[in-house]
This record gives structure tokens, sequence and C-alpha cells, in this order.
């Protein structure tokens, strides 16, 4: 950057200092391109933000590169300080900015879910959110949430055919409500009372509550057996023996009793890893691991602090007490929000002994194993990605490694409901937050992808250049699912907007990259104009081929973003189908009828959901088998 505009953009942030705000919010810094580099959170803004500024401050190095760039601040006043760290949780998840320590959960965990409905169903998910239904786990894998439903399924009679249900009489009860296993809401014959006692069971089982419940239940079959209902005391002593099995393979943590989560952190040159243990009723439900981006450089106890804020603030429960391997400086504020977030008592604590610090220790040391493994498989990641860009680079002279590769596809059938996807990776990873997908407008009387091509990028580009967030990011590299004719269609958008972004396209006949050459330049054409796909292109090209090895690190990384590009564009017009002719892809799926299509979607919720599960949780659904499943996921995932 030449110095003069530095030194403007320096005095910018100097008079941004004079008007700070005296009170708390957020605040934002921003890089000369307007990129966000770092969100925080102040009790009093003009403060906080001039500390950085002084010319007398002691800075690490981390903060004086951030400083460094700081190009513009901007602020947000609320009303507190509990209100500042809630706002600043939702900018760090919003902007990801490199600067702030960043919780990173790779990995999709299986949850046991009491749906918000009528008649609640229980259900397998993965996807937690806040609709106010109640979420347990997460359960180290599919097998062991599918044991638990059988269990539940056996000992409780819950809704089996997983259909959702008013309790207004719609059907005939089915043979689960002779058979005693099903209340029958479907037939309005379930009791509320009694329906709302087996949900309480439900979740005093899954909360780790075992005890009281096979007090609870051994006390109704000693009366049943005194007043010679020996059927009731059979059945409740079969419930008991169940529950009881399961109690047994449980590891016990604390005779307390409480509900717990354990937090542990491991941190050196590698990295920084979380390890959460889920303590319910004094017994260990499940554990999780994260990796935290943007940790290397800051202390232990700011790591566990921006941890806690951003999981808590997604978390769909807050248990009554969290143990944590050191003090934060946050502690009492903290603290306070989770109250709020719980509506009772909660306490940050650091154990000193007994117990509760063996629970903190064991914690650590599934954290450094979690830490271990983290760093191999991000050190692979790294490297393959480091060849990858660096093959690129060489192979298609581009100015500098692809950092930032966006793809792009079209999808239609013979012109109806026609589509395109954007797909991302950044240094070798599926950037999934920023995938986009268009809705083609232009509609011929007969299918042209180029035409639809070149409103895609048309219309990516130019939100780019109108300001539009969602679109801020311009890539280093975009390749397009395509041979020339599509090539030749993003180009001469590219150009009709002024730009000079590095562009090729893939085609799957022997998998040949496609690279531009520039021949000649028509000057009559003008930049910017409203969009129109039938001016004359600004610059004509011809193109040469690049062949690369079919396993190597550059291919293959264009490869799976033009896979990736189709099967997004894929689904998005599948979905846009749906719901024009009424149907269902999964009317295309031999041996899927009406009544297993509905469990499935009111188990998954979407197609789209079902096609993201695996074949046992496909499997697991009631009805399935795992041949089913098997054909079912190869189905929804096919991207031929």
């Amino acid at each position: 950057m030449p110095r003069a505009t530095r030194a403007i953009r320096n005095e910018h942030v100097q008079e941004q200092l004079k008007t700070l705000p005296d009170a708390p919010g957020c605040y934002i810094y921003r890089d000369e391109k307007g990129n966000v580099l770092y969100v925080g959170k102040a009790i009093v803004l003009k403060n906080r933000v001039r500390s950085y500024f002084q010319p007398s401050a002691k800075h690490g190095p981390r903060i004086e590169r951030l400083v460094h760039r700081v190009r513009d601040i901007e602020t947000i006043v609320v009303d507190s300080e509990i209100e500042a760290l809630v706002l600043e949780c939702n900018l760090i998840k919003r902007y990801r900015p490199p600067f702030n320590v960043r919780m990173r959960d790779d990995k999709s965990y299986p949850y046991i879910v009491i749906t918000n409905e009528a008649y609640p169903r229980v259900l397998f998910t993965r996807q937690v959110r806040k609709d106010k239904a109640k979420y347990f786990g997460p359960y180290p894998n599919s097998y062991a949430v599918r044991d638990t439903l059988q269990l539940l399924h056996k000992v409780f009679p819950l809704i089996p055919c997983g259909k959702s249900f008013s309790g207004d009489p719609v059907q005939r009860p089915c043979l689960y409500y002779h058979l005693g296993q099903c209340l029958a809401p479907c037939a309005g014959l379930a009791d509320r009372s009694e329906y709302d006692q087996v949900l309480d069971r439900v979740g005093r089982f899954l909360g780790g509550k075992e005890t009281t419940l096979i007090e609870e239940m051994t006390a109704e079959m000693e009366a049943a057996a005194e007043e010679l209902d020996f059927e009731l005391a059979a059945k409740r002593r079969d419930q008991i023996r169940a529950l009881e099995s399961v109690q047994q393979r449980q590891k016990v943590n604390s005779a307390e009793g409480v509900d717990q989560d354990v937090v542990a952190l491991v941190k050196d040159e590698r990295g920084a890893a979380i390890q959460m243990l889920y303590i319910r009723g004094g017994k260990l439900l499940g554990q999780k691991q994260f990796a935290l981006d943007g940790a290397k450089e800051v202390t232990a106890g700011e790591a566990i602090g921006e941890f806690l804020k951003q999981y808590y603030n997604e978390s769909p429960e807050v248990p009554r007490e969290v143990l944590l391997p050191i003090e934060i400086e946050e502690r009492q504020i903290v603290q306070s929000w989770l109250r709020q977030q719980r509506g009772s008592a909660v306490t940050l604590e650091v154990p000193q002994g007994g117990e509760k610090l063996r629970l903190v220790e064991m914690a650590a040391a599934n954290a450094e194993q979690s830490l271990a493994v983290m760093a191999s498989e991000l050190a692979a990641r790294q490297d393959w990605a480091d060849q990858a860009m660096d093959q690129l680079q060489e192979s298609l002279a581009l100015p500098s490694p692809p950092l930032r590769v966006e793809g792009y596809d079209i999808s239609n059938i013979q012109g109806t409901s026609p589509v395109s996807s954007m797909v991302v990776v950044e240094n070798g990873d599926a950037a999934k937050d920023q995938y986009r997908r268009f809705k083609i407008r232009y509609h011929p009387e007969s299918p042209n992808d180029f035409a639809m091509m070149h409103e895609t990028i048309f219309r990516r580009l130019k939100a780019a250049i109108d300001g539009d967030e969602k679109f801020s990011k311009l890539p280093d590299l975009i390749m397009i699912d395509g041979g020339k004719g599509q090539l030749g269609a993003a180009l001469k958008a590219r150009d009709e907007l002024g730009l000079s972004i590095p562009m090729v396209g893939l085609a799957k006949r022997l998998e040949l990259i496609y690279v531009p050459m520039e021949i000649s330049r028509n000057a009559d054409v003008e930049p910017m104009r409203e969009y129109s796909y039938d001016r004359p292109a600004p610059v004509e090209y011809a193109f040469r081929e690049v062949e690369l090895p079919l396993q190597s690190p550059g291919l293959l990384l264009l490869r799976k973003l033009r896979d990736e590009a189709h099967r997004f564009a894929l689904t998005y017009h599948r979905k846009l189908r749906d719901k024009r002719t009424g149907g269902s892809v999964l009317d295309e799926i031999p041996g899927i009828g009406p009544r297993r299509k509905r469990l499935l979607l009111r188990t998954f919720g979407s197609v789209e959901a079902i096609r993201r599960s695996t074949i046992d949780d496909i499997a697991a659904v009631p009805t399935m088998t795992k041949a089913q499943a098997t054909r079912i996921h190869e189905f929804l995932n096919d991207s031929t």
C-alpha cells in the first residue's frame, strides 16, 4: 500500500478514537478492505478501544499485528455488559475474525430429542436447535443412540411410528396400541396426564436420574402386587430390569448426583483443544472435543473464557455446575449470563481437590489425546492443501497461491427450475458457511447453460462490488464446472464488471483444466451496464488445456470442488422441483413407500437432513432395514 494512503487511514482511526462512546458495547476492527479483524466487548468502549492505540501500551505480538492492520473502528452501544457479551458471541459467529479465538467443532454428534409438540416424540437428531425441545447427549456414536431408543420404546409406551399427532382422532389405533406399546394419540385415546408422566420418566432416564426412577417404579410394582394386579407388576418388573441393566453399564462419577459440564484445555505449539465431559445425575453420559482457532498466542484463561461464551451461546442446556481447570478473567459476568440462560443458579468452579478435581484431570488427559489426533490430522490436511495450492499456482500461472477458490455449477431439467450453486474452499477446507445458491432469472425458450452461468457469475461479482456482505470476499480463483462454453460465459460476466479474477474450467471428460488466454479486446463495450447476456463480449479468449495427474493434490482439490458444486446445485434443484410438483425425491427410490417416506421425513425433518445422515442413522428409523438404508443413502448422495 502507498505510504500516503496508509497515513490517511491512520488519521481516520485517530479521528474515530476522539468520538468513542462512554458506554458498554462491542467494537469491531476492520482492515483496509473492510474485512473484520477482531470483535471485542467493553464496559466502557472509550477506555477499552483507546487502550489499544496508546503509544505507551505494551502489547504482545498478536495485538501489535492487529493494531498495525486496523483501518476502521465500528462500535455498537448496548445497555449492559451481559448484552455486550451476547452481542460479542453473535458477531464472532457471524464474521469469524482471524484475531479472535474461535470454537471449531469438526464433528456432528448424535443426540436424542424430545420434541416440542402437542404429543412430543422421542427422536434421533444431529442438529441441536433452540426450539424449546429437550436435547440429550451428545452420544459417542449412532449405535449408542439406536440402542437407547430401542430400550425407550421397549420400556415406555412412546409413539413407535414416529408421526406427529395433535391428540385428535384421525385414524384407528394400530397394533402397537393393542400390545400396550403406544397410548394411541392418533386415535384420540391417549390420556394427557399419563402421556406427560411417560415423557417425564423418559426425560429423567435420559438425564441420568435412573435411581429415583427405578425407586418410583419399584413402589408401583409392589403396590400392584399387593392389589393382585400381577400383569402390571410383571410389566414394571421387566421395565426395572431393563433400566438396571443400563445403570450397571454406566460409570458413576459423583455421589452428589449433580449435573455438571467438565471443561479441560490442552494448548501448546500444535494448537489448542477443549475436552468437555457431560455428567448428568452423577453419571458420565458423553464427551465432546473442540479445536480452538486463533488460540496460539492467547493465555489459557482467555482461551477458555472465549470458548465458554461461544459454546453456551449455542448450547440448548446449561448445567448446575461448570468445572474449569483454571480461573478466567470474566468469571463473574459469564456466571451471571449463564444463570440467565439456565433460569436458575449456575456455578463456575475451579476445583482444588477431591472428586471434582479428578474429573477435570480426566478431561485433561482426554484433551491431550484429542489434541494429538487433531494436530496430526491438521498437519496432514495443511500439507496436502499447501501442495495443492502450490501446484495450481504453478500449472495455471496464477499470481499467488489460490487460498480461496470458488466453484460454480448449474442444475436444471430441460430448463425447468434452473438453479446454480457457489461453493467455497479456503486453505484447502470447505467453507460451508459461505456457500451460496441462486434461482436463475434468465428463462429462454430452450435451455441455455451458458446464459445461466453468465447470470450466476455476474450476479455474484456484482453483489461484491455493490457491498453485499454475503459476497464481500472475492476469490483468488474461480472454477467453472464445464468446458470452454461455460468458462467463456463466466469470463464474459467477469470482464463486463471490470474485474480480473483468475478463472478456469474443469470438464469431466479426461479431467482437463481449461485456462483462458486473451486474444482480442472489444473497446466499444462499457463495463458495469445493466445485466444482459445478449451484448457482445468485452474480450475474446482462446483456451489452453492443462492436464494434471489424476491423483495430484491440485486436480483433486478442483475435482472435489466441482463435485461439491454439483451436489449443492442438485440439492437445491430437487428442493424447488419437489415444491413445484408436490412430490419428493424419496418417491423415486425403489422399495420406499408412503409409510416409510413419512417415517423418514418425520424423523429427520427434510430430505436434505436424510442426505446428510449416515446409513446407521437411517437404519435406526422404525421399520427400516440396513439394506434399505444403504439404498436410500446411495440414491440421495449420488453425484452423477
